[in-house]
């Protein structure tokens, strides 16, 4: 006789849990990564968990807070910066260096309507990503002080403009996706003219000094 297939469910440790938990952790992830890419950081839980296909319970099991979530479904974005800033500093030219770096986050900026608060706020919870913002901004600071001393970036430009520039673009990349990738482009085409270093400079009012911990709007 041939042997009865179980309807026990997986018992805790099964490989099948865990496979089932992987799932529902990737389903999240993926839900998160899309909502946030649509609306930004501010979507509701309850509404990455119904584009998941699971229960706001079985969510948080898998990410207690929603710093801890967002953290996740952007570690991949920051990781990506902090290697653009890596091939950045590897270039003799301070100012192609620095250009490269500004356009190519701007771009992944216009493309992801949630990355602008997930790259400008602090998680200090998780040590992983702390590390990693830490990193980056020590190479831009680093990139930003070659520019200057190379004579190529306006002597009075300051780190935190960067900051500055960042919401500038997340106000245009916010329009009409349609238009918003062309838009945040000219953008970033006249930041950079504005950035570079001339005989004939005004000098600009003091820098806003503009704290990134204040800006991510993540709690």
């Amino acid at each position: 006789m041939p042997a009865q297939p179980s309807h026990n469910p997986p018992q805790p440790g099964s490989a099948a849990l865990r496979a089932d938990a992987r799932e529902n952790r990737d389903r999240i992830l993926r839900a998160a990564r899309e909502a946030y890419a649509l609306h930004g950081i501010d979507v509701p839980i309850s509404a990455i968990a119904r584009r998941a296909g699971v229960g706001v319970a079985t969510l948080y099991r898998r990410f207690p807070t929603r710093a801890s979530l967002i953290t996740e479904a952007f570690a991949e974005q920051l990781a990506e910066c902090a290697g653009v800033l890596d091939e950045a500093l590897e270039d003799p030219d301070p100012w192609r260096a620095f250009c490269s770096v500004f356009t190519k986050v701007s771009a992944m900026q216009a493309a992801d309507r949630g990355f602008t608060h997930a790259f400008l706020a602090r998680f200090p919870d998780d040590a992983s990503y702390a590390g990693e913002r830490d990193r980056a901004e020590e190479g831009l600071a680093l990139l930003v002080r070659r520019a200057k001393e190379a004579g190529a970036l306006r002597p009075d430009f300051h780190v935190s403009d960067v900051v500055l520039a960042l919401l500038a673009n997340n106000g245009v990349a916010n329009g009409a996706q349609a238009e918003s990738a062309a838009a945040s482009r000219r953008l970033v085409g006249y930041l950079l003219e504005s950035f570079r270093a001339r005989p004939d400079v005004k000098q600009l009012p003091p820098p806003a000094r503009l704290e990134v911990d204040r800006l991510g709007g993540a709690g």
